[in-house]
């Protein structure tokens, strides 16, 4: 917590000014950056909204944020303008040399994995559909796009569902927007990886409460990723499965099942959904079209389970689509004609052979200091490093050095210092380089 809102010698509208006013100076809230609502900063911060309101109003006097009628309140360019330009060379020359040359963290894919002149060919179809584009978007998604979408989560994932159950949105985020007022009342939700930052973010915007672990009293919602349920690529087993889903039901607790990673499972078949295994009832599904097309097709699916239509129907004429209507139209023909499944063996194929690629360079690079192993996504490979030096500081010291790696965290028991490599975004020419890298890191 900041030191601003512990510090009791002081009014709380003083605190959380304080509070605001370091974050703005400091540059963690840039220009432009609209604040929380009076409502859910409120909630947030766990205060009354006449303090956080009065705070707000001492932030605009003293020209550190703008109020904006109907619309909130917005972060000034003081910061900018109090800094000095020395300060700013000083930045700019700390961005400079932390410039990533290699980057084995973000999702990327890989150039080759996909047909551009392919899609290509399908949008253009999709804009000569000149009737269909002169009107917006359904909001719950182009109806053609949820049938073809319903009977191939079927066919490859088991999931039980109609068209009428399918909520189209420009990503998972833009879902849950749309998910949380509806399941707003279960307050209190487990994530298993805490990681999932821009998920919790939703939920905290909502008005809800973490727990810890599922299991403990008073949670309610569950959310979760099975088919790649750890840092080491393992997923939830079917027994698993099946004993959580009769949890759930004991406890009344909505499993949200993020299914992003369930198409590349490629040294065995993807494992039957949770979904599914519940029988279509208890389970919120997501899922997305990033990783098995393009990241800049934003296109994301959630099915909703049958106790949540009738609240969805209530409520679904406020939200406009986010996704685009073309690109709906488009990846209906694409699934239709077969070419989804297509993709998906290729950029199989090409990954697996990618990350063979890279767990063999350092083989080679690193010799005895490494022992490598491919995760069951065929998109990482898990390095654990000869080294006393935690992951952590072994992934600085990279960063320095323009190589991006993510550390495993130091607490899991089967880790000493382990690192681990997305192999999609990254030439196969330029692993040597890269590893040669981390090689000066580890000594």
């Amino acid at each position: 917590m900041s030191t601003a809102l512990e510090n009791q010698d002081i009014p709380r509208y003083l605190r959380v000014y304080h509070y605001y006013k370091e974050l703005i100076l400091s540059g963690k809230l840039a220009p432009d950056t609209k604040l929380p609502s009076i409502r859910k900063g409120a909630i947030q911060l766990q205060i009354s909204r006449t303090t956080l309101e009065n705070a707000y109003l001492l932030l605009a006097a003293e020209g550190y944020i703008l109020s904006k009628p109907q619309s909130g309140y917005y972060v000034t360019d003081i910061a900018v303008q109090k800094k000095k330009p020395s300060d700013i060379g000083e930045v700019r020359k700390s961005r400079k040399k932390q410039e990533i040359q290699y980057d084995f963290v973000t999702s990327n894919v890989d150039r080759e994995s996909f047909r551009f002149e392919l899609w290509r060919r399908y949008m253009k179809s999709a804009l000569r559909q000149d009737t269909k584009l002169l009107t917006y978007g359904e909001p719950q998604g182009e109806q053609e796009f949820r049938e073809v979408l319903s009977s191939y989560l079927h066919k490859v994932r088991g999931v039980i569902c109609s068209p009428e159950q399918i909520v189209i949105g420009a990503g998972v985020q833009s879902l849950l927007h749309i998910l949380c007022p509806m399941i707003w009342e279960r307050k209190t939700a487990a994530f298993y990886n805490p990681e999932f930052v821009q998920g919790r973010a939703i939920f905290e915007d909502y008005g809800f409460t973490f727990a810890e672990n599922y299991k403990e009293e008073g949670c309610k919602v569950y959310y979760l990723s099975p088919s790649q349920m750890t840092k080491w690529g393992g997923m939830m087993t079917v027994s698993e499965r099946l004993a959580l889903i009769g949890e759930a039901e004991e406890r009344d607790l909505l499993i949200i099942e993020d299914d992003y990673n369930s198409e590349f499972r490629y040294f065995q078949r993807p494992t039957p959904s949770l979904q599914g295994l519940a029988g279509g009832r208890g389970v919120v599904y997501l899922g997305t079209f990033s990783k098995m097309l393009l990241p800049s097709i934003r296109m994301s699916f959630m099915v909703l389970p049958p106790e949540l239509l009738e609240s969805y129907d209530a409520r679904k004429d406020r939200y406009n689509q986010t996704a685009s209507k073309a690109e709906q139209i488009a990846l209906t023909q694409f699934i239709r004609d077969g070419h989804l499944a297509g993709q998906i063996r290729k950029s199989r194929k090409i990954h697996m052979a990618k990350a063979g690629q890279l767990a063999a360079t350092v083989e080679q690079v690193l010799g005895r200091k490494a022992k490598v192993r491919i995760g069951d996504s065929g998109f990482h490979v898990y390095v654990e490093l000869d080294t006393k030096l935690p992951a952590g500081e072994i992934a600085e010291k990279a960063k320095e050095k323009g190589l991006l790696l993510s550390p495993v965290p130091a607490d899991n028991r089967e880790s000493k210092c382990t690192i681990i490599m997305n192999c999609a975004g990254v030439p196969v020419d330029k692993y040597h380089a890269a590893m040669k890298l981390l090689e000066e890191c580890v000594g």
